[in-house]
């Protein structure tokens, strides 16, 4: 039996150097090593044929973890009975993982600037994106509530592919009448479901979810309260998936028809002005470890612009002005690294402080997001189950869905597969009939509190009833209680449901 190994030499060279770099012992990064290597190319290994690198002592490196390793080694080479010098030796799979993995290692380091931190940032993201959080496809079957009548328990069965389209859901109702607390129930629910494996990103509007510390300790959730201290959002809208001509072309285009969307004083030569100089700030950044730029060079650019046309500070500059003054996104120079993935994080953004941006803010966020969500794989389905990565939570939605945010458009019509999944908070069915865009015709889940005001024919549209039902349903609506809730039937032989629905104080 073996007792020990030699590396490459080129491993011995990466081991050494990123045990200088990030203080851990060289096993320890050969045992990293080697998971990279399991992770990225599983059973399509090259053999590693050079041995003179350091020495690995078999103790050191399996420790008590011998079960373990052989039965990982089996599954992912698909042996049923691992050897010794398959297991431990020059010629051993373990051998050529450890090889393999230092030239991820090193090209990872090389992608990182050279910093260890950002390294174990990346290989932690990497190991729980590509493995831990892949394999979730299980059952999200939440408790929302009893109907009123017949106290039948009902059952949101949120990531069934068998019985819905899509997971989107949308809650309504004025203020007071308990959605937020429905709201946070099901968010709680899920995240606990899903052993906090599966992510959301909520926009608070109001600011009252922030202040819900139990809340924010049982869904573990990362809070960011923007224009209140020194909180920053750890992302630049800047990032993009590559950096070819086009794709940063286009990327530029469409963030001068978002400012455009959502400050209208901004005409075609603002838009052309900020598209021009977005392009120049990525030049800008183009040869450096990372090549994004910041609001911060984006508002110079377009000075230096105005400057040379003898130009006066317009709206556009106003509005670049207040993104970089106010600190809003990460910036260059900041301590820590922007966030690499929005998809495997929870975050709460606290708008509520802010005079103005408000809705900018959750459409740069948005486009990040869908950007990212666009370069995923599908997400997986087991059992007709969908893993649902991440959920995008907008409070107060009224906000938001009369603007053309083309971003959350595609989110929703393309999600599903992805599985990233939209919750909307608004005031009123009235709000999804917007004609440039069918929202209702995409929420799979709607549940409609109190409300005033509502047409029968977002009624309909929302709970697909017939036009008389609709029509009653307006008075009902008016008349629901606190926590009362209409919504769509389950049951084939009714058109609607009336539940007391459940709230996150009363279950937390």
């Amino acid at each position: 039996m073996a007792d020990r190994l030699y590396t490459s030499s080129e491993s011995d060279e990466i081991l050494s150097a990123l045990r200088f770099e990030t203080k851990l012992e060289k096993y320890i990064l050969a045992r990293i090593a080697f998971s990279v290597s399991l992770l990225i190319d599983g059973a399509d290994l090259p053999i590693s044929s050079n041995f003179s690198g350091s020495e690995m002592k078999r103790p050191t490196f399996v420790g008590t973890d011998e079960v373990f390793l052989k039965a990982i080694l089996a599954y992912v080479h698909k042996i049923t009975d691992i050897i010794e010098d398959d297991f431990y030796s020059n010629k051993s799979l373990i051998k050529n993982h450890i090889d393999n993995g230092c030239k991820h290692l090193s090209r990872i380091f090389e992608e990182s600037g050279h910093s260890s931190e950002l390294l174990l940032k990346k290989i932690t993201e990497l190991v729980e994106f590509s493995g831990r959080k892949e394999i979730r496809g299980s059952g999200l079957d939440l408790y929302i509530g009893k109907t009123v009548l017949d106290k039948k328990e009902i059952i949101l069965e949120f990531n069934n592919t068998r019985k819905h389209a899509n997971s989107h859901l949308a809650i309504m109702g004025k203020p007071g009448v308990g959605k937020t607390q429905f709201l946070l129930k099901i968010l709680a629910d899920i995240r606990i479901k899903s052993n906090y494996l599966t992510n959301f990103i909520f926009f608070d509007y109001k600011g009252d979810v922030v202040d819900n510390q139990k809340f924010l300790d049982i869904a573990k959730v990362q809070p960011f309260r923007l224009l209140q201290g020194s909180q920053t959002l750890p992302i630049n809208p800047f990032v993009l998936p590559n950096y070819d001509e086009q794709t940063i072309n286009v990327s530029a285009r469409e963030k001068a028809e978002s400012f455009a969307s959502i400050n209208s004083k901004l005409g075609v030569v603002q838009k052309g002005a900020l598209t021009e100089a977005i392009r120049a700030a990525y030049a800008k950044r183009s040869d450096s470890t990372l090549p994004f730029p910041d609001f911060q060079d984006v508002l110079e650019i377009t000075m230096e612009m105005y400057e040379e046309g003898n130009k006066r500070d317009d709206s556009l500059i106003e509005v670049l002005r207040d993104l970089s003054d106010f600190d809003l996104f990460w910036k260059h120079g900041s301590e820590n690294e922007p966030i690499e993935k929005l998809t495997n994080r929870t975050l709460l953004i606290d708008v509520h402080a802010m005079p103005v941006l408000k809705e900018l803010v959750g459409y740069l966020v948005i486009e990040r997001l869908y950007k990212e969500m666009a370069a995923l794989p599908d997400s997986p389905v087991h059992d007709g189950r969908r893993t649902i990565r991440t959920i995008l939570v907008i409070d107060e939605a009224h906000n938001y869905l009369g603007q053309k945010n083309i971003f959350l458009e595609r989110i929703i019509r393309e999600g599903r597969s992805k599985g990233i999944v939209v919750f909307f908070a608004s005031q009123s069915p009235n709000d999804y009939q917007q004609k440039f865009f069918n929202f209702q015709e995409l929420l799979e889940f709607a549940y409609i509190f109190q409300c005033e005001g509502v047409s029968a024919s977002s009624m309909q549209d929302i709970l697909g009833c017939s036009k008389k039902t609709a029509n009653d349903l307006q008075t009902e609506v008016a008349r629901l209680e606190p926590f009362q809730v209409i919504a769509r039937s389950g049951e084939k032989t009714a058109e609607f449901m009336k539940f007391a629905a459940e709230a996150f104080y009363k279950c937390f």
